[in-house]
């Protein structure tokens, strides 16, 4: 914590620095801090003065928490009854010229009224900045992504065999997140995804109360968070014999996500494990059910830089984490998504996930 609020420190060098910085985002509290709450609308922040240690603003309720586990020893707290402004005010310089501020995460209401408690001039958005600090995983972070990973493949284990003809998609992403409590997950990572069928072809498909078929595609797409950190793993599998071009779309998908993996390598850019996993489908003709990226990065927060997409110049470095998850959408039909967790290391790529990938048949 000591050497990332360091850096969060060298922020202020320069001559348009900001005089202070505020992190709003709870999951970028936690990694500055220690002390993680989801405030909802209340006010939390990490305030960071030039020339002054940094402290903690946190809704009232979340004070004790706050004191027992945050590496931030001055915390300042609010009831619902105060004005947290009012108490940010009492505690930042006289005269602040620019305020240092995440604009992603920002409502306008929030910025308008930090700007008016500051009387700052200007806001400077740190978020690009505060992506990079964050874009390299200690070994400690990777270890508990690791943990994350093991759980949700263990979640796929447990439930693959309550899949048969007749049980619904929410019957499914219940069993998978009660599991999920079970082996010791904070909470799912995103929303479970149980597409069965046709469904399989919309990329963010919404499970409900369709049946399980035999003859059709069966998609799994779910993550836990384990200790604050993400895994994010997708599966398709057949449910008894499906016809052959389903399976022609799979092996082309598998290809796909392979060939991405192969091409992982320090100071290569993201545009090109795109373009690698892209050329693979466009080679069999079924480029243009290509719909999404290829892959994102994640850690404290599912989705995280980089976007792995044709057009992303920026180069992989060793100690990065995202998903490579290539996919085939056919409207109608159906698709598959094969989703791994990807570690760049000196000379390559290391899978974190080893759940098999390899055509599999279930249910029957």
């Amino acid at each position: 914590m000591k050497e990332r609020v360091e850096k969060l420190y060298d922020l202020f060098e320069g001559a348009d620095a900001p005089d202070v910085i505020l992190v709003t985002l709870p999951k970028l509290v936690y990694y500055f801090s220690g002390f993680y709450s989801e405030p909802h609308e209340r006010f939390l922040a990490l305030v960071c003065v030039k020339g002054e240690s940094p402290f903690l603003v946190v809704p009232k309720l979340d004070y004790e928490k706050a004191a027992s586990v945050s590496t931030v020893t001055q915390i300042y707290a609010h009831e619902d009854t105060d004005n947290p402004y009012e108490i940010l005010k009492r505690h930042l310089p006289e005269k602040v010229a620019r305020i240092g501020i995440q604009k992603d995460h920002l409502s306008v209401n929030r910025y308008e009224a930090l700007m008016q408690t500051t009387g700052a001039m200007q806001a400077v958005d740190v978020e690009p900045e505060l992506n990079r600090m964050r874009v390299i995983k200690s070994e400690t972070e990777i270890a508990v992504i690791k943990r994350a990973i093991v759980c949700i493949e263990e979640v796929f284990r447990a439930v693959i065999p309550y899949v048969k003809p007749g049980v619904t998609e929410i019957d499914l992403v219940a069993e998978m997140e009660y599991r999920m409590k079970k082996l010791g997950a904070d909470a799912p990572s995103f929303d479970t995804m149980v597409l069965s069928g046709a469904k399989t072809g919309l990329p963010h498909g919404v499970p409900g109360t369709k049946e399980i078929q035999e003859g059709e595609l069966l998609l799994f797409d779910a993550g836990v968070f384990v200790d604050g950190y993400a895994s994010d793993l997708t599966r398709t599998f057949a449910v008894g014999v499906v016809n052959t071009r389903c399976r022609e779309i799979y092996d082309t998908v598998l290809q796909a996500n392979m060939k991405m993996i192969e091409a992982v390598r320090p100071s290569v850019t993201f545009g090109s494990l795109d373009h690698a996993a892209r050329q693979v489908i466009e080679s069999k003709g079924d480029g243009e059910y290509f719909i999404t990226r290829a892959g994102h990065g994640f850690g404290l927060e599912i989705h995280e830089y980089p976007s792995i997409h044709g057009l992303n110049p920026d180069l992989l470095q060793a100690g990065m984490v995202f998903t490579a998850e290539p996919g085939i959408y056919i409207p109608g039909l159906g698709g598959v998504r094969i989703e791994d967790n990807v570690l760049v290391t000196p000379t390559g790529a290391e899978v974190l996930t080893s759940f098999p990938k390899e055509w599999t048949v279930i249910g029957v």
